[in-house]
């Protein structure tokens, strides 16, 4: 009686287990099928540290009046790993910007192994509503460290596309002048770096006053990117701007910083044609 009570328990599991198993399975097909046929390509802001997500507001508002007018969804990432919501994505908006901030803002190397990790959860919370498979992205001063360490730890291709990353004023070497005294967060970079990966366009954009820096970031610190990105990414490309509108906090609102997102992020060039700005110097594998 006992054998016969335990056989038909087991049974009674096979088919319960069967049942819910081929539903995940289904659910698990239909998802992948909506993100395999996902015409959504987001642009993804990071702000840099202090700054929250409303950090990027007056460019975005420059963007939407120079053109297409894009839909704004804003992700604040708590420190209890919670996500709150705030705007949203029009039904027709294959481009939408999306900004990640984060609850806690601080700086430090240590703050930010903490949210370039935030980063992905926010990342697959925003796949599982939207169903996008590929993005491009653009990280203001901490949030070109943030982005580049979720590539390194983080991200998967075989989850997300990353097709272009602009940074804008990242400081790869922290406050270090000399490239040739690298910090612990440059040589932890550069350490992973063949995580990176190899479809990816990578623009590192520097601001100057006076040629040395930004006024808060020494341009070598900018550049000292190319030991992380070059002959790792597609192509890694150094761009310089200058001028009263170059330093660090203006990056965003500068004019040819403006132009460099429209080219190189919001235009689709014709086949065979090359976008070139100005005050430009490439290094390109």
């Amino acid at each position: 009686m006992k054998n016969k009570i335990i056989i038909v328990l087991s049974l009674l599991l096979m088919i319960v287990s069967g049942y819910f198993g081929r539903e995940w399975v289904i659910k698990t097909n239909n998802t992948q099928a909506k993100i395999q046929n996902s015409h959504l390509k987001p642009i993804i802001f990071i702000p840099g540290s202090s700054a929250t997500i409303d950090r990027f507001d007056s460019l975005i508002a420059t963007l939407n009046s120079k053109g297409t007018k894009h839909s704004v969804l804003k992700v604040q990432v708590n420190t209890d790993g919670h996500l709150t919501y705030s705007g949203r994505i029009r039904a027709n908006d294959q481009q939408p910007f999306i900004i990640i901030g984060f609850q806690n803002n601080n700086d430090g190397y240590s703050n930010i192994k903490k949210q370039y990790n935030w980063l992905n959860i926010a990342m697959n919370s925003l796949q599982a509503r939207f169903h996008f498979q590929n993005f491009q992205a653009i990280g203001h001063s901490n949030g070109g460290l943030i982005w580049t360490g979720y590539l390194e730890n983080d991200y998967s291709e075989d989850q997300f596309h990353m097709s272009v990353l602009m940074t804008l004023g990242t400081p790869y070497n922290f406050s270090e002048a000399s490239q040739t005294r690298p910090t612990v967060m440059l040589k932890d970079y550069m350490e992973r770096k063949t995580n990176l990966p190899n479809s990816l366009s990578v623009y590192s954009v520097a601001g100057t006053e006076d040629y040395t820096d930004d006024g808060v970031v020494p341009v070598q610190s900018v550049t000292a990117g190319k030991y992380i990105f070059q002959n790792q990414v597609k192509t890694y490309t150094q761009i310089t701007v200058s001028g009263s509108d170059a330093e660090h906090s203006s990056l965003p609102e500068n004019n040819e910083v403006i132009t460099l997102i429209q080219e190189y992020l919001l235009s689709v060039p014709k086949r065979g044609e090359k976008i070139v700005p100005k005050k430009i110097t490439s290094d390109i594998n």
